[in-house]
């Protein structure tokens, strides 16, 4: 298999993306991981943009990373300065970083009206800028800015611009889409006349994704030649984002049958995705190809007695051979073999008398305004409640929520637990929050954490409410949604009430029911 070169620029190029703003702290922490699934190049930075960035590529060369190079990212020299002059230059330099990337002009419109100066004097910049790079030492990679734009505008101009990179040493010439407005044709047709140029030297793809075509885009132009691929996790990205690394990535190792990273890093894609969701404070992508939450789950009876007979039936992979699982969505319109599925999932076995008795009491509670599509955790208590092997993890005495408004605005809010642990201990906390769900979560472990360690753990990561029959006004019942998470897995649990706290509440308890349950099955396993 013909290896393929993948470029992480998500600590940079994912860093322009709306709402995304990572520590110091995050961006080493997240190095740490990309080195771990095995990539070739870690982007670190513009080095000469603010001090956090060279302070961050100054500590990320100090990593023992196993298989990844940091690189500092600048662009050619400015036209009124020299190369040993030139800020950005000598800001990479001084990261001591291995590999430089350099971002160059190749649109002709680019050069006299952004940039403004010459054609030819952009090529004696694009030119100098890479053999300073190489002069000292450094791995240079020339990312030509506009590429495929300038291409089709001016191929002559575009493709003088690469020689001049190659001129000056470049050991890596990458075309970019910079505006995202290709399509893979296009990309195709390119790549493959600057591959047959340029013969032996490594050609690579940056492609931006504001048709929705970045991926396609990227596969493109491996077809035609290119083995060096940029993009970043989750395809975040300024505007519509980036290439998405978790779809290039196992579309080029499953569907292509190149060499990327190896089957075990591969095994870890999908906890990569959720670990940068999750630094990155952003909800996951559910229907993301191969890595989201909802890739590989089905809902439909039909499918699902398909699936239950051969998983190739509506699954073009296997969802473990990139770190996903395969899901079964329990809803009103699930049929026996959907819970079937379930009940082989957690290795009961097939018991149809169940399976008649769960669907039965799905369908009333969803009647009433539950709804378990979302809520694998409620469910998984639920049949445990039916069977009669479920065993609460505490006794509810009352819980109270109180919230003082005070004449300089100042909101106070507690939540007071009376519980009793299956200790027989009684647990009588207060706790505090920025509302009343969140006092009640704080008390509720407090209450329980010296019990039940493994709670301290849990993170809540999303609350959802929906109201259930709006008609009824401000009497309606609500549906609360509750997204928890531990290190290593994700649940949903859910609570229905015309009392949102109630309807909070029974979605927390279930929350940390479930948690308790399955460290209880871990620890045995």
């Amino acid at each position: 298999m013909e290896k393929i070169k993948v470029y992480d620029t998500t600590l940079r190029d994912g860093m322009q993306a709306e709402g995304i703003s990572f520590s110091l702290e995050d961006k080493l922490a997240i190095v740490k991981c990309l080195d771990g699934l095995g990539l070739e190049y870690i982007e670190g930075g513009y080095a000469a943009s603010n001090p956090k960035e060279m302070q961050f590529l100054t500590e990320a060369v100090k990593l023992n990373l196993k298989n990844s190079k940091i690189v500092a990212f600048g662009t050619t020299r400015r036209a009124d300065y020299s190369v040993s002059d030139d800020i950005s230059l000598n800001s990479m330099l001084k990261c001591k970083t291995q590999v430089a990337t350099l971002v160059g002009k190749t649109w002709d419109m680019h050069v006299t009206d952004v940039l403004g100066c010459s054609l030819e004097e952009n090529l004696t910049i694009c030119s100098e800028s890479v053999e300073y790079m190489k002069k000292h030492g450094m791995e240079t990679l020339f990312d030509a800015e506009h590429f495929y734009d300038g291409y089709k505008k001016n191929s002559e101009y575009a493709m003088k611009v690469l020689d001049a990179a190659v001129q000056g040493g470049a050991d890596v010439l990458v075309l970019c889409d910079t505006n995202g407005g290709c399509l893979a044709e296009e990309v195709y047709e390119i790549t493959k006349i600057v591959c047959e140029r340029f013969g032996d030297l490594m050609i690579g793809i940056h492609a931006h994704n504001d048709t929705d075509c970045a991926t396609a885009n990227s596969l493109a132009a491996v077809r035609a030649g290119a083995r060096h691929v940029q993009g970043t996790i989750n395809g975040l990205g300024e505007r519509c984002g980036n290439a998405n690394l978790c779809v290039v990535i196992p579309n080029l190792s499953f569907k292509m049958g190149f060499d990327v990273i190896s089957p075990k890093s591969i095994k870890s894609l999908t906890e990569v995705s959720r670990y940068v969701f999750e630094v990155g404070n952003l909800a996951p992508v559910m229907n993301m190809p191969y890595v989201g939450g909802s890739a590989f789950a089905h809902k439909g009876g039909l499918h699902v007695d398909a699936l239950r007979k051969s998983k190739y039936s509506y699954e073009h992979i296997e969802p473990e051979l990139i770190g996903n699982e395969r899901r079964f969505l329990i809803s009103e319109l699930s049929g026996k073999s959907t819970v079937l599925a379930e009940l082989e999932k957690a290795k009961i076995g097939e018991d149809k008398e169940l399976a008649k008795k769960i669907l039965t009491r799905v369908q009333e509670l969803e009647n009433q305004g539950y709804q378990f599509e979302s809520a694998n955790a409620s469910f998984h208590l639920l049949v445990k409640k039916i069977m009669g092997t479920y065993k609460p993890c505490f006794e509810l005495v009352k819980y109270h929520t109180n919230v003082d408004k005070y004449a300089t605005g100042e909101l106070v809010t507690e939540a007071t637990v009376k519980l009793i642990r299956p200790d027989g201990i009684t647990e009588h906390v207060v706790g505090e929050g920025d509302g009343p769900v969140n006092a009640l979560d704080a008390a509720l472990r407090k209450s329980l954490v010296n019990f039940y360690p493994g709670i301290k753990d849990v993170h809540l990561i999303d609350y959802k409410v929906r109201v259930v029959n709006a008609k009824a006004g401000t009497a309606a019942r609500v549906r609360v949604i509750i997204e928890s998470r531990d290190k290593s897995s994700i649940w949903g649990t859910v609570g229905c009430s015309e009392n949102i706290i109630e309807a909070s509440w029974q979605a927390l308890v279930d929350s940390v029911e479930y948690k308790v349950q399955k460290d209880m099955q871990d620890n045995c396993s």
